[in-house]
């Protein structure tokens, strides 16, 4: 019955292409194949201990009448738990309070050799994770002094600079989102938190320039940035 709920489970994430919150989208083919194989093996396996079950004259062996009424109560709260947390309630994204607990700009990032080839690229086609590796290995100010990119994130406070300092923020995810890590761009804007909070997702325009502050580690980022509130992407994670 597990096993039947959760191959249910699978294919109606995949159909609604909810199934990308949890891995990667070149594994969900791979995936419902897998599931549709397990819920098979699964219904052979019922039939065949449903005929193993019976005794040589035809009737089910006996149980004693506490153990049954226990044995199914139990399977009864499981499958219930496996309905609810598997089909009922909705799937969600990865939010700002897990980027907080993670590395930023760590290993979600591009490589040093991969964000030397960027530089060769229409900047207007590039993402959070591009900008944030370019903002990690940079390729000096000159780079960044005619760039007006536009990211979409959801805002994480700095944790050296809160009051002042903000990243649009995104999920890499590479194979699934246990593996996810969050990239992002820092922003100054002082006194953001007036206007938005951890977790909103915005829409930021806006030139590069140095930070102010040289205590902090990003010695360039957005400023003077035009924000607009928006909504959550259907697809919230970068690949």
């Amino acid at each position: 019955m597990l096993s039947l709920i959760g191959t249910a489970a699978t294919l109606w994430l995949a159909l609604t292409g909810k199934l990308e919150l949890y891995i990667h989208p070149r594994y969900v083919p791979f995936t419902v194949s897998m599931a549709l194989i397990a819920a098979a093996v699964s219904i052979a396996g019922f039939v065949m201990r449903q005929e193993d079950s019976e005794d040589p004259h035809g009737h089910p062996d006996a149980e004693p009448p506490k153990t049954g009424r226990l044995r199914a109560a139990g399977s009864l709260l499981i499958v219930t738990a496996a309905v609810l947390g598997l089909l009922i309630l909705p799937p969600s994204p990865l939010t700002a309070e897990a980027a907080n607990q993670r590395d930023l700009n760590h290993s979600g990032t591009l490589s040093r050799h991969q964000t030397t080839d960027l530089l060769q690229n229409d900047p207007g086609d590039f993402t959070v994770r591009d900008w944030a590796s370019l903002l990690r290995y940079s390729p000096g100010e000159d780079y960044f002094a005619d760039k007006t990119p536009t990211i979409t994130g959801f805002i994480t406070a700095d944790p050296k600079d809160a009051t002042n300092v903000f990243y649009v923020t995104r999920f890499v995810v590479s194979c699934c989102t246990v593996d996810a890590q969050p990239v992002g761009v820092p922003v100054r804007q002082a006194g953001w938190q007036k206007q938005y909070k951890q977790g909103n997702w915005i829409t930021a325009t806006g030139g590069f320039g140095r930070n102010p502050n040289q205590d902090s580690t990003n010695a360039i980022l957005m400023t003077d940035p035009q924000i607009t509130p928006t909504t959550e992407p259907q697809r919230p994670y970068l690949h």
